[in-house]
């Protein structure tokens, strides 16, 4: 097999590959149309940040069977045209894990005891001894904001210093956090105890500029260090924060866009200590996910599953086509019933029904988790989904009953806060087409596709009319709707499949009605 090597990787790795029989061309400064034509005959290509793996790049390669990222980011990598080439995509998360905490922890002394700005002076001579007063982190509280691999190894690190932890992230369980020693709180309190606040969440429309003027005001007189993604911190407000003395300093590494411009507001202020993205840049690190990916490359060729792959669902190929189908309604309950829990997630549970529950159903499962998770965590797939709910400290069940009641088969996902549970029902009609049946024990009759909108109301005569003047109001054309009830008078659910999304302000209007208890809007399949 031919491997190309696009981006510079640590030797280790290039020789991993070589070892086990495959030819590895490098070609560092291929770009454009030589990239093209060096890409044409290659079984595999490995990557770093520096190549962009384009739909016409992926076209350019029909033997391509895996693309390696020897790092984590993926954000380089079309993975949706990857998907439908057939072509694996994997990383490697874990190998620059420990580096990237390190780097924390000593950018968080490096902010704390000046250390640069004193190194600096002194070497041109002043000894500004008088100038620097430092704080001892030992009994300080250390906010964590995102509290996954690199969080929880920074937490390890840190609460050997004697810091108090606080840690806010939405989707990671009390008990989780509280065996690596930290509290979960909220990020308002999380911004308000902490002395020292380090950012580990990745950068998705959710946590653009998570941290801006107020968080940094709630903060006070603390300091920041951001080793994670750049973005997810306002550089002029953090700037501005630090100038006038709201902040006591901070350190970053990354940086919205990088190289960082020389006129960034960043490099204006003295006491913002500032690396070039250096999070992973260790010789162990370097190896380490160079090896790693050469593996993900080894155990591709083999036909044997890639554990670090982003898209590559696999089970035994003559049991696939009966278990094809319940991959997207698992997926669809899972993303239904995550956005109607108003809570954290602390435990989903899988429930098979009739025939499907004969049948080889990991795969329904690990799609399942993708659906719960999907709206809350970055990059998640039916692949890397069971682990994620692992390291989140999700409870995850699975349970089998070969009878299903009116249905042939029935895939049930069901998620809990610990206090609140829903449930969420899917089936197949006339072969393969999708529906859901159930919702938090509703029986309904909703195609999982497109625009949807869940509605809680009281069962009251005009109360559908209402929402469907409402909606029609707003130029939002009802596609089909289906309306549950308890009992007559009682609460009742409504269902409707929708041509156009809704909007906050439109579901605000809607619940402004007394008689609408709540309602959420979903993106399915098919939508933009």
């Amino acid at each position: 097999m031919k491997v190309l090597v696009t981006d510079p990787i640590a030797e280790p790795g290039i020789e991993r590959l070589r070892e086990a029989g495959h030819t590895v061309e490098t070609a560092y400064d291929a770009e454009g149309e030589a990239l093209l034509e060096t890409v044409a005959d290659a079984n595999a290509l490995v990557v770093r940040s520096g190549t962009d793996v384009t739909a016409e790049l992926l076209d350019a390669a029909p033997d391509l069977a895996i693309v390696g990222r020897a790092g984590i980011g993926v954000d380089n990598i079309d993975i949706d045209a990857a998907t439908e080439q057939g072509v694996i995509v994997a990383n490697a998360p874990e190998g620059n894990v420990r580096a990237a905490a390190e780097h924390t922890v000593a950018m968080t002394f490096a902010a704390a005891r000046s250390i640069p700005q004193a190194h600096a002076r002194l070497k041109t001579g002043e000894w500004a001894k008088g100038d620097y007063l430092g704080t001892e982190l030992n009994g300080a509280t250390l906010g964590i904001v995102g509290f996954g691999r690199v969080g929880q190894e920074v937490a390890k690190k840190l609460d050997g210093l004697g810091m108090d932890l606080v840690a806010y992230d939405p989707y990671i369980s009390e008990e989780r956090a509280a065996n690596l020693g930290a509290e979960l709180v909220e990020l308002d309190d999380c911004l308000a105890r902490a002395d020292v606040l380090t950012m580990h969440t990745p950068l998705t429309p959710e946590t653009e500029a998570l941290v801006g003027e107020e968080e940094l005001d709630r903060l006070g007189d603390g300091y920041l260090i951001n080793c994670a993604r750049g973005g997810v911190v306002d550089e002029a407000a953090l700037a501005a924060a630090v100038d006038d003395g709201t902040l006591a300093g901070a350190a970053i590494d990354v940086f919205a866009d990088e190289p960082l411009d020389a006129d960034s507001p960043l490099l204006r202020v003295d006491d913002v200590v500032v690396t070039p993205h250096l999070g992973a840049s260790t010789h162990a690190a370097q190896e380490n996910v160079a090896t790693d990916i050469a593996d993900q490359v080894l155990s591709a060729f083999a036909g044997e599953p890639v554990m670090n792959a982003l898209n590559a669902p696999s089970m035994d190929a003559s049991a696939f086509p009966r278990v094809e189908p319940y991959l997207d309604i698992a997926s669809t309950a899972g993303k239904i019933a995550t956005q109607l829990l108003a809570g954290r997630v602390e435990g989903v549970e899988i429930t098979y029904a009739g025939d499907i529950a004969s049948e080889e159903i990991d795969l329904v499962t690990a799609s399942a988790l993708q659906g719960v998770f999907e709206p809350l965590e970055w990059q998640v797939n039916a692949v890397n989904a069971p682990r994620i709910a692992d390291e989140r400290g999700i409870d995850v069940t699975e349970s089998k009953t070969h009878t299903a009641e009116d249905f042939q088969s029935l895939v049930t996902v069901t998620v809990t806060d610990g206090d609140t549970e829903i449930g969420v029902c899917g089936t197949l009609f006339a072969g393969e087409d999708p529906r859901i049946v159930r919702i938090d024990g509703f029986r309904v009759d909703a195609i999982p596709s497109g625009h949807m909108l869940v509605a809680r109301n009281e069962d009251e005569p005009g109360l559908i009319g209402f929402i469907g003047t409402v909606l029609g109001d707003a130029d939002v054309n009802i596609a089909g709707m289906f309306n549950a009830r308890e009992t007559i008078g009682g609460e009742a659910l409504s269902v409707y499949n929708l041509d156009e999304p809704v909007t906050e302000e439109l579901r605000e209007r809607l619940e402004a009605d007394e008689r609408v208890i709540d309602t959420t809007y979903i993106a399915l399949n098919g939508t933009e």
